[in-house]
């Protein structure tokens, strides 16, 4: 059962992280008034690139070439250590939410020198705006993740998890609000949405993730993709799990009453994303860090109330 346990959070990973893109763009275009792709587009267009050839640039080196594989690898890597609907992950061991934030680390740091590898204009642009912005989001994750593992008493995920799904109600409090508040914004800026960044734009002024994977196609540009997607879900998967708690079973046996939980709130955080993306328009390069420092500075505030309350 333990086999099969885990069997079902691969897959969830996998194929679930599709349709979690195909749900948000879909609610966007309802939001906006249009009709949308179908929730499987996704999986059409993985499908495509996966049956299309690469096309390489005569300055590209074998780090352009293994940055793709590199990527996925760190980023389901880090998504091995993510709770999603038990409160036990496949992989785990104290102290884990530091290990998740550097693989995501190292995906990013593969992404970046890749874009620097073939001598683009637009791939260095990209990356510089990457790691600018990666200087300020890193620390706010890593403050938000203190906060919750300094009130649980640990910094493993999968007891986080646990334990914040056996308060229930009892962990919501004005502080935790906060931090859940100060999370989102690194959610948002994390997976490259509106207002830090906008996933569906490839002007020059305004991209920032898309301008490193320009010279990417074929077989790349799909593993890109499907991590990009990854990345998004285990953002995801640690906000509804650690700042909506709900009760869940601790059981070993497949919980279909705590998946069926876990889509739903994947589903109306979802929703809240494309709401968002739809009454807000990108900010300018220069006040992202804003942004980010307040969320640094909530989470913080978070941070010292509990000290004190304790």
């Amino acid at each position: 059962m333990v086999s099969l346990s885990y069997s079902i959070h691969l897959v969830c990973l996998l194929l679930g992280a599709l349709l979690l893109q195909g749900f948000i763009k879909k609610m966007k275009a309802r939001l906006q008034g249009r009709q949308g792709p179908g929730l499987l587009q996704p999986y059409y267009d993985l499908g495509k690139l996966l049956k299309k050839d690469s096309v390489l640039s005569e300055h590209a080196s074998w780090v352009f070439r293994f940055a793709p594989y590199g990527v996925f690898v760190f980023t389901l890597t880090a998504a091995l250590f993510v709770p999603l609907y038990i409160p036990r992950a496949p992989m785990t061991y104290a102290g884990d939410c530091i290990l998740v934030v550097y693989l995501l680390g190292m995906a990013r740091f593969l992404q970046a020198i890749a874009a620097l590898d073939t001598g683009s204009a637009f791939g260095g642009m990209g990356s510089s705006r990457e790691m600018t912005i990666s200087s300020f989001v890193e620390p706010a994750l890593f403050m938000a993740l203190f906060t919750v593992g300094i009130q649980m008493g640990s910094l493993n995920l999968s007891e986080m998890v646990l334990r914040v799904s056996k308060d229930g109600a009892g962990y919501l409090s004005l502080f935790n609000v906060l931090l859940g508040i100060s999370f989102f914004v690194v959610l948002i800026a994390e997976t490259g949405r509106i207002p830090v960044d906008n996933p569906a734009t490839h002007l020059e002024l305004t991209m920032i993730h898309e301008a490193m994977i320009l010279e990417y196609s074929g077989r790349a540009l799909a593993l890109i993709e499907w991590s990009k997607a990854l990345k998004q879900f285990i953002f995801f998967a640690l906000l509804v799990n650690l700042f909506l708690p709900v009760p869940v079973s601790r059981g070993e046996a497949v919980p279909l009453y705590s998946l069926g939980v876990f889509f739903l709130k994947l589903m109306v955080l979802g929703y809240i994303i494309a709401w968002v993306e739809t009454l807000n328009a990108k900010l300018r390069l220069f006040r992202i860090p804003n942004l980010l420092l307040l969320s640094l500075c909530g989470s913080f505030l978070a941070l010292l109330s509990i000290i004190f309350v304790r």
